[in-house]
């Protein structure tokens, strides 16, 4: 079973890389991009087939190590 992990800044939390690659967008012509959010994506092979609980435990990882839940929160998709 594959997890995919995407991490995003929180919206209150500034995003520095974010505005950096906007503003080099920008730069490069691309005057329709309005600003830019990085942020991170995960792939996870897990064992089983019980998707509810894939989906629990991958959140288990992301809270203990993948996202800092802080500034970060997360997105899991499992299939």
């Amino acid at each position: 079973m594959k997890a995919r992990v995407y991490v995003t800044l929180k919206k209150a939390v500034l995003d520095p890389q974010g505005k950096a690659v906007g503003a080099t967008l920008n730069r490069l012509g691309y005057d329709e991009v309005q600003s830019v959010r990085v942020g991170k994506y995960i792939e996870i092979e897990v064992d089983g087939s019980d998707k509810a609980k894939a989906e629990k435990r991958v959140a288990a990882m992301c809270d203990a190590l993948i996202a800092n839940t802080v500034i970060e929160d997360y997105r899991i998709e499992v299939e």
